[in-house]
C-alpha cells in the first residue's frame, strides 16, 4: 500500500493530520518535495493562518505547480485555509491568486456573529460525494475560521453550514475535494470522511 503526502509548506497543522490519518490506519509522508507528491497515493493540503502568507510560501517553493500537477491524476484534499488555496483568489488584507482548482473566490463571512468562527455546526449535504459517504445529512464538525471560499458553479458544492448566512463547508471538483472545517478535529465524522477520502485511491 502506498501512501497519502501531507504538504508541508509552512503553515499547516501538520502533525494532528498526520495523527488522525494514522489512526485509521493510512500510511503518510509529510513533505516539501514535489517528488514525494508525485509518488504518493493521494495529496492533503492542510493550512492554518491567512491567504496570503500560504499562497505566496506555496509560490516560492514551487509546491504550488506540484499541487496543481497532481490535480486529475490522484486525489487532492485541502483541509481549512489548504481548501480555500483551491479557490482561484482570496481577499484576506489584498487580493492574491490560488491555485484555481476550484473556479471561485474566497472572501470574509458576511455575518453577525462573532468572528472567527469557531466551534461545532452542521453540515447540510447536497450533491452526493463519496467525502461523504456513510455519513447523515445534520452531522457535526469542527470549525475555526473567518474566510470562506465561493464557488462560482453550485455542483461543486458538496456541504453548507449556517453561522448567520449560508456558507460553503465543503467542495469537490475533478478528484479535488476541500473541507472549510477540520476532519482531523471532528471526532468520528472527522474520522469517516478521512476514511472516505483514503478509499478513493483504492
Amino acid at each position: 500500500m502506498g501512501y497519502t503526502a501531507i504538504v508541508d509548506y509552512g503553515v499547516g497543522n501538520l502533525k494532528s493530520v498526520a495523527n488522525a490519518m494514522a489512526y485509521i490506519g493510512r500510511s503518510t509522508m509529510v513533505t516539501s518535495e514535489a517528488a514525494e507528491l508525485d509518488r504518493a497515493d493521494a495529496v492533503i493540503l492542510p493550512g492554518v493562518g491567512a491567504f496570503p502568507d500560504a499562497a505566496k510560501r506555496l509560490r516560492d517553493s514551487g509546491l504550488d505547480r506540484a499541487v496543481i500537477a497532481q490535480a486529475g491524476r490522484k486525489p487532492i484534499l485541502g483541509i481549512c485555509l489548504g481548501m480555500q488555496l483551491l479557490f482561484d483568489w482570496g481577499d484576506e488584507g489584498e487580493i492574491c491568486n490560488g491555485l484555481s482548482l476550484v473556479s471561485g473566490s474566497v472572501e470574509r463571512i458576511q455575518t453577525d456573529r462573532k468572528l472567527p468562527h469557531i466551534g461545532w455546526n452542521s453540515l447540510t449535504l447536497q450533491n452526493e460525494s463519496p467525502l461523504f459517504q456513510g455519513l447523515e445529512d445534520g452531522c457535526y464538525v469542527y470549525f475555526v475560521h473567518s474566510y470562506c471560499g465561493w464557488a462560482l458553479r453550485e455542483e461543486d458544492v458538496i456541504a453548507r453550514t449556517q453561522y448567520g448566512p449560508s456558507i460553503t463547508a465543503a467542495v469537490a471538483r475533478n478528484g479535488v475535494y476541500g473541507c472549510q472545517f477540520h476532519p482531523e478535529k471532528s471526532g468520528e465524522v472527522g474520522l469517516q470522511i478521512l476514511k472516505n477520502f483514503g478509499a478513493l485511491n483504492q
